[in-house]
């Protein structure tokens, strides 16, 4: 049969075995997961042929809704099928066909990050001095637009091009929890972690809006933590309008029925925490 390269779009969960989405020698990955399930339902026989590609890469406990890969297989790829050697906080389920030399990272128009913020903005503002959301929306619009953004990344080579055009950083509020949304056609290595850590920091007053202006001055190097990795979601890839995914039915309700079971398992956790804290004895 005729070889042909096949885009899929699948979810994850950033679990703590997960050493993050990349191949990583002797550790457990998201894509050490995948090529592990092509190969055994014999969809490629080995990786340095099969072009697997994926399109954006993520650090250990980061998940994603909506992230892809592409590789090139004589077979068409029957989604269930696949998932069936894949652990359920892994699933593929959207699939579509792409030109054989299609690059799934190169390719892509631009990456769309949710951040959730994981306390709620209610104790936030209990346990602030102050806390200012326009202040924070203020910030967001500051980020927007083509900036050098290597105050806001992790350090890395010298030679790195850290410039990024970003297209959009948007906040809300969502069941009391405030969330973030970035799009951009590329990120630096923690970069959105560690915008969302200053951003918050403005808000909550722990730095002044001149102290956030001066990360945009390369000429001065600042070193901070980034915020924590598990609120990060990979929501989406867009690629060009031409690519049509097909939606698999089985593989989209496996998918909602794993995140409906893990809401009701957490549910259970936090109602149970909320009434412990109660001092009602009688």
């Amino acid at each position: 049969m005729e070889s042909r390269r096949y885009l899929l779009k699948f979810y994850y969960i950033g679990r703590k075995k997960f050493h993050g989405s990349q191949r990583q020698k002797n550790l457990l990955t998201i894509e050490e997961c995948l090529i592990n399930a092509l190969n055994e339902k014999k969809y490629i026989k080995d990786v340095k042929t099969s072009g697997f590609e994926v399109a954006s890469r993520t650090d250990r406990f980061v998940s994603a809704r909506a992230a892809a890969f592409s590789f090139i297989t004589t077979k068409k790829p029957i989604l269930m099928e696949i998932n069936s050697e894949l652990p359920k906080e892994i699933g593929i389920w959207a699939c579509s066909k792409v030109k054989i030399d299609f690059l799934s990272r190169f390719n892509a128009i631009y990456r769309h990050y949710k951040y959730i913020i994981p306390e709620p903005l209610d104790n936030i503002q209990k346990n602030s001095k102050v806390f200012d959301l326009n202040l924070i929306r203020k910030a967001c619009k500051q980020l927007e637009g083509k900036h050098d953004f290597i105050n806001f990344s992790k350090p890395g080579k010298e030679e790195e091009k850290t410039v990024r055009d970003m297209d959009s950083v948007k906040v809300s509020i969502n069941n009391d929890f405030l969330v973030f949304d970035f799009k951009s056609r590329a990120f630096l290595r923690q970069q959105i972690r560690r915008m969302v850590k200053k951003i918050l920091e403005l808000g909550k007053g722990e730095i002044e809006y001149d102290d956030f202006l001066k990360l945009f001055d390369v000429s001065k190097q600042f070193l901070y933590q980034p915020a924590d990795p598990s609120g990060l979601i990979l929501w989406d890839i867009k690629f060009d309008d031409n690519i049509k995914f097909e939606v698999d039915i089985k593989s989209k309700k496996r998918m909602e029925t794993y995140f409906l079971n893990q809401e009701l398992k957490f549910g259970l956790k936090k109602q149970l925490f909320r009434i412990l804290q109660g001092d009602d004895f009688s």
